[in-house]
């Protein structure tokens, strides 16, 4: 089977990947090499970064699986897998453990100053009563999104004597008493907004949540709340969240992990401000997490080559 790498992978498992299989890579390739890199390949392997669209898909006349090594599927044009009869299948399992413990990072981070106080310290600087910050004890954290990763936040927020609201997608009985048995209390957006010391973002983007986070929306947050943006880059507008931080907005610093552009050579344009601790996407990059992603990717291809992927994907997996 021809595979190609198109985004990098645990070294193990492209090991494995290469013994077994026509492996191509092509990484941080631009469309017309992702496009004549794809050309002859039946499978594709794929984290956030690169996209897939219908143009570079169409390349090749032999692709038939698409392997999403991650949760996130903005980057892969859906509609045109499906129109090709191109099976698409995720791995989000093992992210759930290193974003939700990064999204506590990042939440330490900002809520202590520890960027700023590392930045001082090593400018010489011994800064101690202007670097007070806030506990997390006691406070309300919400969680917009409060699925696999976002619930698993919730519940350590709990943990750490929070009281905790989370908002889904598609609210229902059993969705709330799975909450509460984790020490979430469900609530709609707004309660979340106007409620909340800490807000953490953990939906996908697509048509309906661009923009989740606007102006209006900021507005309507807690005086004194900061918010986290785990998810992807274009849920928040971060026009409206530079305006919002660099005024006398409700919203007094912010974490984020994903941007709305992204990649090498990309200057913030949050680079300047003191209130927002900034990092490149690495969520999901415990070395742990990522060995596990890449036993399954290998898993998936070889049920694939043996006729049996429909039997071997996993509730949750499963895409197209």
């Amino acid at each position: 089977m021809k595979i190609l790498l198109a985004s990098p992978i645990d070294p193990d498992t492209v090991v494995v990947l290469e013994q077994r299989y026509d492996v191509r890579h092509a990484i941080k390739a631009e469309p017309s090499g992702l496009m004549d890199a794809i050309s002859d390949r039946e499978a594709v392997v794929v984290r956030s970064g690169v996209q897939l669209t219908a143009d570079v898909m169409s390349a090749s006349h032999d692709l038939r699986l698409v392997v999403r090594a991650g949760s996130g599927l903005d980057n892969i044009d859906l509609d045109f897998a499906r129109s090709q009869g191109i099976r698409v299948v995720r791995i989000p399992g093992m992210s759930a453990p290193p974003v939700a413990e990064f999204t506590f990072a990042l939440l330490l981070a900002l809520a202590r100053k520890v960027t700023v106080a590392d930045r001082l310290l090593r400018e010489g600087h011994w800064p101690k009563p202007q670097l007070g910050g806030t506990l997390l004890h006691g406070k309300t954290l919400g969680v917009i999104g409060a699925g696999n990763i976002g619930g698993l936040v919730g519940q350590m927020g709990a943990a750490w004597g929070m009281r905790v609201l989370g908002s889904v997608d598609a609210p229902n009985g059993s969705v709330t008493q799975n909450l509460l048995g984790r020490g979430i209390m469900l609530a709609d957006n707004e309660r979340v907004l106007t409620e909340s010391d800490f807000v953490c973002l953990h939906v996908p983007l697509d048509a309906t949540t661009r923009h989740l986070i606007g102006r209006e929306e900021l507005a309507r947050m807690k005086p004194g709340s900061l918010l986290i943006n785990m998810s992807r880059g274009g849920v928040v507008d971060e026009g409206a969240l530079y305006e919002a931080l660099t005024t006398d907005g409700n919203v007094v610093g912010a974490a984020l992990d994903v941007h709305e552009t992204e990649g090498e050579g990309t200057i913030s344009p949050f680079a300047e401000l003191d209130n927002v601790v900034l990092t490149p996407h690495i969520g999901a990059m415990a070395q742990d997490s990522q060995r596990l992603i890449g036993d399954r990717v290998v898993e998936v291809l070889d049920a694939y080559r043996r006729g049996e992927l429909d039997a071997e994907v996993r509730d949750g997996e499963r895409v197209l």
